[in-house]
């Protein structure tokens, strides 16, 4: 039996690992991780392990795993050769190569170095950035895509003077509309959370070494004891360049999670066509790296048929509110809200692409999101739901 080499060692791969062995693999596996530490969840990372509620143990998916090799990026590929460079140099052979590499944070050019500038990926990341968290500093957060939120949720509960930069004109603008936007801006603000809505940075200002201001396109200076940057992220297919395959948005796969003969993407990294929705796809989504990481396995067991078509599902804590939302939210053209008004006491709202039902947000409203899901899946016409 070919051996298979899983590269990355998140919620995807190990998805993809145990996947394999359960549906029968059971010729060599090897798998490597560039972190030193066991598979974890990262959701919690911005919000329990942040504010101290839960210590860094909790978010382990797994007490130990035999197949796995810690501490070792991956540097190379050879498809050729089929063959995967590590970083001390080792040559791992594979018939079935699998891409579970995720993402990195997207950094503001020429803040390398400077002390208090944080960026938040790993267990590590969330350690040096809570340090830092305490009662009346001034943090800005650049950002106010979801971890940019989350963040600013955890920091002004730690006590600190929060403002988020923001140049949308509400948070969360492009994953869920102005109109949740606007309700989740009033949310931070009755918070006690400072929002700079349509402006971004022009550049950080420093003293001995470490940041003291944020500039903002407007002029505007904030003091700054701390800066998160939460920018967006870039997928790590780095080092796959020279490998032939395509990394142009993460690598880039075909209905079935293949980018080419025994090679697979899974997670974050991976950009699959989504044969139901008919397009494209990239999700940064911890739901999505579990289902993909298990879709793969049985693709590579035989087990699994059928294009890999799953109903995103996405969720975010944010204070004592819970957003939900099936499906894919991006680019949609209208927003209809069927069930109470847009308010943190509860909604559901439904989003359209073209003439289709492109996906479902709810706030303390699961049951009635949920019946979303079929239609959704379905590729309901929007006609013929409202």
């Amino acid at each position: 039996m070919n051996p298979v080499v899983v590269v990355g060692a998140g919620a995807a791969g190990l998805a993809t690992v145990e996947g394999l062995r359960r549906n029968g693999f059971s010729g060599p596996l090897t798998w490597v991780g560039a972190e030193s530490e066991l598979p974890y969840d990262r959701p919690p990372l911005s919000k329990e392990v942040l504010r101290g509620d839960w210590q860094p143990d909790r978010v382990r998916l797994c007490e130990d795993a035999a197949d796995l090799r810690t501490g070792l990026p991956a540097v190379a590929a050879d498809l050729t050769a089929r063959t995967v460079t590590l970083a001390d140099g080792d040559v791992l052979p594979f018939g079935t190569l699998v891409v579970a590499t995720g993402v990195a944070p997207r950094t503001l050019p020429g803040t390398e170095g400077l002390r208090g500038v944080h960026t938040l990926r790993t267990l590590a990341d969330t350690a040096t950035l809570r340090a830092g968290l305490e009662p009346g500093r001034r943090v800005v957060i650049v950002g106010a895509g979801f971890l940019g939120c989350e963040v600013a949720c955890s920091a002004a509960g730690l006590g600190c003077r929060v403002t988020v930069v923001e140049p949308q004109p509400v948070p969360l603008a492009a994953a869920v509309g102005e109109r949740v936007g606007t309700m989740l801006a009033g949310l931070h603000r009755a918070n006690g959370v400072e929002l700079r809505t349509g402006a971004g940075v022009r550049e950080l200002g420093s003293a001995g070494g470490a940041v003291e201001s944020v500039v903002l396109t407007d002029g505007t200076e904030l003091a700054a004891d701390l800066v998160l940057v939460a920018i967006g992220s870039v997928p790590a297919t780095g080092w796959l360049d020279g490998s032939g395959l395509d990394c142009s948005d993460g690598l880039v796969c075909d209905e079935y999670c293949a980018a080419a003969p025994g090679v697979y993407a899974v997670g974050d990294v991976a950009s699959w066509f989504h044969a139901g929705f008919g397009t494209r796809m990239r999700l940064e989504h911890r739901t999505n790296a579990g289902e993909q990481g298990l879709y793969v396995a049985r693709r590579i067991t035989g087990q699994a048929g059928d294009p890999f078509t799953p109903v995103p599902y996405f969720w975010s804590d944010q204070y004592d509110l819970k957003l939900q939302a099936f499906g894919d939210l991006r680019g949609h053209d209208e927003v209809r809200v069927v069930h109470g008004e847009v308010s943190p006491d509860g909604f559901v709202a439904l989003y359209r692409r073209g003439d289709r039902l492109a996906g479902a947000l709810g706030v303390r409203r699961m049951r009635a999101l949920r019946q979303w899901h079929r239609h959704i899946a379905a590729g309901a016409l929007w006609t013929d739901v409202i």
